[in-house]
């Protein structure tokens, strides 16, 4: 992957309104390739004092998002399967792990582990984006 786009996408997570709602912070990232963190918080719990599957969800996008973008050109979500496996305790360090599987010249498909700190699966995803071949609207601004 190209470090200006590398680069370039590091600061745009860091900008993003939603990823700050959620404290999402982008560890890596390659061709078709990212790694999330978001850390567990009790305003992310449902009326269970378990996970929302909402919080859950928001860290598993934000892996498909950067992954599915990292070629360069702008993707966007068509399907995403969600499996709850187990909740996280409160507190924990959560990281999600976007792998593409497959990727055509219009969609791609990717595969999502989050996984805790102690490494036990939390969710799983199976997901596929359409690739509308358009330049992602932040390259470019870093060096400007």
């Amino acid at each position: 992957m190209d470090e200006k786009l590398r680069q370039a996408f590091h600061s745009q997570v860091e900008k993003e309104p939603f990823a700050s709602k959620f404290s999402l912070k982008l560890l890596e990232i390659g061709d078709g390739y990212s790694k999330v963190e978001m850390k567990f918080r009790p305003d992310m719990e449902n009326l269970f004092a378990m996970a929302h599957g909402g919080a859950l969800f928001a860290l598993i996008d934000e892996a498909l998002e950067t992954a599915a973008n990292s070629h360069g050109t702008l993707a966007v979500a068509l399907n995403m399967n969600v499996a709850f496996i187990a909740s996280p305790k409160p507190g924990s360090t959560l990281r999600a792990e976007a792998r593409e599987v497959s990727l055509t010249r219009k969609t791609a498909s990717y595969d999502i582990k989050v996984h805790d700190a102690r490494g036990s699966l939390v969710a799983a995803c199976m997901a596929m984006v359409y690739r509308k071949g358009l330049p992602l609207p932040f390259v470019g601004e870093e060096s400007e």
